[in-house]
């Protein structure tokens, strides 16, 4: 994804967002993989834009580790390690570690992921990207002690079907380090 002597791009860290006030930079890391939103432009019809891109807490801590981008203090202009800017994230978003983990195990695949707010789950997960195919997938990210009733399965199953999508439950596995995956399937009887 990044060439060793390629330039990394600054973000800024404002609250839990990341701000690339250069338009140009914004449009280079949004053609890498569909990554932010351009700021008033709510479904970009092109990579191009000339405006901030807008990144969230996990997008920006992924691009941070890939070596993309470096993210600065907004008031001070210091740098933010990444241990850092977990720890600010996870301030915002208590199941924040969580979530980041099966974002990057989605992303590691070669998937496109975006937040899933709309839909009622943690992401949309495309194959391709947004404006060129529709995410098939809506995931849920849960813990292994969690609890999910019938109801909760039924309403998402419900959603995703009216959404033409598959209902995922993600599951970080913290002792086997790995992610599983359980996908529901819906048919008439």
């Amino acid at each position: 994804m990044k060439n060793r002597r390629e330039r990394k791009i600054t973000a800024s860290l404002l609250g839990n967002r990341l701000i690339i006030w250069n338009p140009s930079e914004g449009s280079e890391i949004y053609r890498k993989g569909y990554y932010g939103k351009p700021v008033g432009i709510p479904k970009p019809k092109s990579p191009e834009f000339d405006v901030p891109l807008i990144l969230d807490a996990m997008e920006g801590l992924y691009l941070q580790e890939k070596g993309i981008i470096k993210v600065l203090d907004q008031l001070t202009g210091k740098s933010i390690p990444k241990r850092r800017l977990k720890k600010i994230a996870s301030g915002f978003d208590e199941n924040f570690e969580d979530r980041y983990e099966v974002y990057k195990d989605l992303r590691e695949k070669g998937y496109v992921v975006t937040s899933g707010i709309k839909f009622g789950c943690d992401f949309a997960v495309y194959k391709q990207g947004p404006g060129i195919d529709h995410a098939p997938f809506m995931i849920q990210v849960r813990r292994p002690e969690d609890k999910v009733s019938a109801t909760e399965i039924v309403r998402a199953g419900r959603l995703a079907t009216t959404v033409r999508k598959r209902f995922i439950i993600a599951i970080r596995r913290h002792q086997l380090k790995r992610i599983e995956y359980l996908m529901f399937k819906w048919w008439k009887a």
